[in-house]
Formats: structure tokens, sequence, C-alpha cells
């Protein structure tokens, strides 16, 4: 899926074992035994019965109608089989490997076995399981049509236009003033609310995230956008005045995409929390700082796949905890349990399956009940051929109060790779802003972003504006760019891929790189 760019970075992922300790229990079994899983040890189970046991232990099992019948068979399927050991010829195991450094971390991790751990006649049952159940293709979701108009905006776009614009980040830091990053130009730019590059500045490969409070700024760099294994991200400190120093305050980070501050030890200081997407290897971590002033990792998850954490007191008992969302393999949120003294005790909140591509969640209070509900996405689609999937969407798990969570709402869109909450409108509700990186091009480019609007409810009625297909969105942020007190939107585009003829020229040549949706309601 694509490693999910501001709040998501265009990920290439897999079906991937899903954590640290099914990895050691995997390694023991090939140390205790020499020989694979045997067709004679379990003779009386069926296709299904054996995609059961295997696909389960590494993440949440995948149904065969969840994909079609191509995608299963030129893609998953083998992909599959490269953690088994199988592969389709002598030299695909080479090629699954990068080269120096980020190759050797997939080999630590022992992820690609040398010689099969499962016998190939079970392997090819499960394989005759999946093309014999995958439909051939996906059922098109219905919904009510958009509306082309947006009656709480006005659509502002910068008076120049860049060729192949490859926004990364859009933030809107405080009025008139936005953080703007560009992979393909390797910038920092700050930006006022007209358009106008007030400050530039290097950054390699571009930047995934800025935090602002409280008088801490830091930059969190990818290092390099493209999926990759190599750890050459960093999180840096933002110089407030021109020519003033920048400090890196953690390094060697595989893909990192998003990054949170708060004290998780009780010692006054802040701690950081950074997600590493990375690609066949990753982690969430938390850093804190020791007596010399360095910064030191402490592993949480060690699993690719990061894609947003918050640092929040998620039971009431005064310690800051984290939740956050893995989009890869094993997919799903996590709430991390403080238990103090620097120790965390990991719950599963929400699990789903390899195929969702899950893009981005926030914690934020839907229903004004004073408990923290989860606004989930799904839709990163890079993995293989893009294809629409009626599962995509934007969906709203409500909390019963006791942090358990059940969905009450979900709001199909193809590709779904951002959705934001804010009362828009100024009615006392929270309204739903959203994007998407992998929309239906050919039938339905106005989902490229969709407004929805809460009815006071629970029920939601979708806009858009007019040719919402006009940059291919692909990073989003919600503040108060004019200083007018309402919530205004600013998307950023990103030309990746050649699958969209249509739209390719122009985005390519003489491009928008972003824009501004300015809220006219104050």
């Amino acid at each position: 899926m694509l490693p999910l760019l501001i709040g998501g970075i265009l990920s290439v992922s897999i079906y991937s074992c899903g954590n640290k300790q099914e990895e050691q229990t995997q390694q023991a079994k090939r140390e205790i035994i020499s020989v694979p899983d045997r067709i004679e040890d379990i003779p009386s189970l069926t296709g299904a019965e054996l995609a059961e046991r295997y696909c389960s232990s590494c993440h949440l099992f995948p149904e065969p109608g969840l994909l079609d019948k191509k995608t299963w068979g030129e893609y998953i399927i083998h992909r599959m089989g490269h953690y088994y050991g199988i592969y389709e010829a002598a030299d695909t195991r080479a090629g699954i490997l990068e080269g120096g450094r980020a190759g050797q971390f997939v080999e630590q991790a022992n992820l690609f076995p040398l010689q099969p751990t499962i016998d190939t006649l079970l392997f090819e049952k499960i394989r005759t399981y999946y093309l014999q159940n995958a439909p051939e293709a996906l059922p098109i979701p219905t919904r009510e049509a958009i509306t082309v108009g947006l009656p709480y905006f006005t659509v502002k776009k910068p008076p120049y236009r860049a060729n192949s614009p490859m926004t990364s980040l859009v933030k809107i830091a405080a009025p008139n003033k936005v953080y703007i990053s560009d992979v393909g130009r390797s910038s920092l730019s700050v930006m006022d609310r007209n358009f106008s590059i007030k400050r530039n500045a290097p950054a390699r490969e571009g930047v995934s995230w800025v935090f602002e409070s409280g008088g801490e700024s830091m930059a969190l760099v990818m290092g390099t956008f493209n999926p990759t294994d190599m750890n050459i991200g960093y999180l840096m400190t933002l110089p407030q005045e021109r020519g003033g120093d920048a400090r890196i305050l953690a390094q060697d980070l595989q893909r990192p995409v998003h990054v949170d501050l708060g004290d998780l030890d009780g010692d006054g200081q802040l701690e950081i929390v950074i997600c590493e997407y990375g690609k066949h290897t990753g982690a969430l971590s938390w850093w804190n700082m020791d007596p010399t002033g360095v910064y030191r990792k402490k592993v949480l998850r060690a699993q690719p796949g990061a894609t947003k954490a918050y640092v929040v007191d998620w039971t009431g008992n005064g310690r800051k905890d984290i939740v956050a969302l893995f989009g890869q393999g094993d997919e799903g949120i996590f709430v991390y349990h403080n238990q103090g003294n620097g120790n965390f005790v990991e719950e599963r909140l929400l699990s789903f399956p390899p195929s969702y591509g899950s893009s981005y969640f926030e914690l934020v209070d839907l229903n004004a009940d004073n408990h923290l509900d989860i606004l989930y996405t799904a839709g990163d689609n890079a993995d293989y051929d893009p294809i629409l999937k009626d599962y995509h969407g934007i969906r709203i798990f409500e909390n019963d109060g006791t942090n358990h969570f059940t969905e009450t709402y979900f709001y199909p869109l193809n590709g779904a790779y951002k959705a934001m909450a804010a009362d828009f409108d100024e009615d006392g509700d929270l309204d739903i802003a959203a994007i998407s990186f992998f929309p239906d091009y050919k039938d339905r480019p106005a989902e490229s972003f969709v407004f929805l609007e809460n009815d006071g409810n629970g029920a939601y009625s979708a806009a858009t504006f007019q040719d919402a297909a006009q940059g291919r969105w692909i990073a989003m942020d919600v503040g108060d760019v004019d200083g007018d007190g309402d919530m205004d939107i600013i998307l950023g585009s990103m030309v990746f891929g050649t699958d969209f003829t249509t739209y390719f020229d122009r985005w390519a040549k003489n491009g928008v790189p972003y824009l501004i949706l300015e809220n006219t309601t104050k």
C-alpha cells in the first residue's frame, strides 16, 4: 500500500507476519524440527482449513472475496509463499532483498527462509482454495451521488503552477503560516495564506510530518520516498528564526511518517514517539533523553507499517499511553498502556484484513459523549495494480465509554487516504473532510475530495468542489489559515504513477501543487 504520506506514506505492504512473538515462535519451530510441515502430518485439512491455519498466524484471516482472482493469482499468493520459503524462480529471493544495510535488516529479521517451511503440496492446496473462491471482480459500491459545490468554502489556488508536483506535506501551523514539503525537490517551505513562500530549506526526499506545540518545533524527514528498508530518515528541530541552528534529535530511521510528543515516564520532560513505516521492516518506538542529552530508542513493536500514533492518557489514570495505527500486513489499531517506569503493555483495539490498506486515523469525540471515538480510513492501494475495493472508505468506531469500539458508520470511498473531523459549518457538530489518492478516476473523479456534512444525528451528506480531480491529493490539513476563527482546509498534490492517463499529463505539466478551501462561515 502506499507509504502513507502525511498521515501516510506510500507503503509497499504485503501479507507479512504480524508480531514479534509470532516471528520468534516460527523461528523456534524451524530450529526444533528439521523438515517443514508435511502433507502426511495433516492429510485431512482442506484448503480453507490450511489457509485459516497459516494465514491467521500472521494477521487477520483474509477471506477470498477480499480480492479478485487475478490479484490473488498474480501477486498475493506469490508474496505469501515468499514468507514460507517458496519462490517462483531461483533468483526470486535475491530480487526481494535490497543491497547494503536495507537487505541486512531484512535478513536479520529472518522474514524470507532459504528453504521451504511448508510442504509445497500443502501450499498448493491453499493456492487452489483462493483461486477457486475468489470473485472475478469485486462488487462496485453503491451510494448517493456526490453533490458538486461546497456552500461553506471558496477554492483558492496559487498563482503559479509546478511540473510534476510531489507534495508530501501540508501543515497549517498558525494563521498565515503553512508548511509545505515537496519530495521531488527535497524541500521544506513556509508559506503564507496567499501562497507566497517566505522561507525554504533543503530536506532529504521530503518531510512527512511537522510537530509544533508549546514552543517545540520539529520536522520528520523520510530520507527516501521510495519503498525501502534503508534507515536514512531523521527527526530534526526547526529553527524559528532565519539562520538559526537545526539539531538532529533521532536518526537512522526507516521511512518515518509520524511523530508525537508527551511525558511518558513522568520525569517532566517530553519523550518522542516515532512511526517508522519502513518496507519489510520498521517499528513503533519511543525515545527518551539520557543524562547526556541524547535521545535513546525503545521499541514498542518491531513491525513495518506504523502509520500514526497519539500520546494520550487513554484510561484516565494520569499516565500517558500511546495509541497507534499499523497499516501493513497485520493491520490494526493498538494501545500501549503505560505501566510506569518506561514499561508498556500492548492491547489490540481493532483488527483489519491485510488488503484494507489502512491509511489514517484520528481520535476524536464524534458523538459528543465525552469519550474518544475513532475516525479511520482504508484506501492504500499501491501494492499491486490498483483495483476498486468496496470496503475502501471512511469508518467511525464509537467508544462505549470503556474503550471498546463498534463500527457505527461507513462511507464507501475508493482509495480513501485521510479523513479529518472539525465543525466546519459552525453548527455545533463535527463534519468530516476526506481525500482519496486512488479514487475511481474513470467514473467518479469527484471522490478525490469529499466533504461530509453532519446533520447532527450521525448522518452525513457528501459534497465536493468543481473539478476536484485537478490535483492528485495525497496530503491534507485543517486549520485556521486566515485567522478569522473558522476551519480552512489545504490539499497537496503528488504526481505518482502513470495509471490514470486522463489526468496524468494535466497533473505533470503545470499542475496545481496545492490549494486552499477557505472557509467562508465567518
